[in-house]
């Protein structure tokens, strides 16, 4: 038996510039989904820098644009390329969402990536404590 999904784009306006950039974002996030963990875990320690960590609603307005700019990063197997735009976005707007990589703590143990912000994840539906965090970037 199958499940048809239906993916829906984020119905947030956004300004030109918001929409160029989560675009470069969901471009290079593309690019370095690509990379081993760890290449990726590297260039984002680098691009970290020293910038103060984003709110949630910083990271939420992130992810936001980020749906709004792309269908492919709405889908259900898109967690890496997602949660890479959200940080990259954040990262082009001062802040620093952390970055993390883990599987839940019960079956079935799948990888997952997503992003924090103040001790939350950003809109993954699920508690802080679902998953067990195996690579971070804060």
């Amino acid at each position: 038996m199958s499940e048809n999904v239906v993916l829906q784009r984020s119905n947030v306006r956004l300004s030109w510039r918001t929409k160029w950039a989560a675009r470069c974002a969901v471009g290079a996030a593309r690019l370095l989904a690509r990379k081993p963990p760890e290449r990726i875990r590297a260039t984002l320690l680098r691009l970290r820098g020293e910038v103060r960590p984003a709110t949630y609603e910083e990271a939420k307005a992130a992810r936001d644009a980020v749906l709004a700019v792309s269908l492919r990063c709405a889908g259900l197997r898109a967690c890496l390329q997602r949660s890479l735009a959200i940080a990259l976005l954040c990262r082009m707007r001062g802040t620093w969402a952390t970055w993390c990589v883990g599987v839940p703590r019960r079956p079935p143990f799948i990888g997952h990536a997503w992003v924090e912000a103040e001790g939350r994840l950003v809109e993954e539906g699920v508690g802080y404590d679902y998953f067990s965090r195996l690579i971070t970037v804060d």
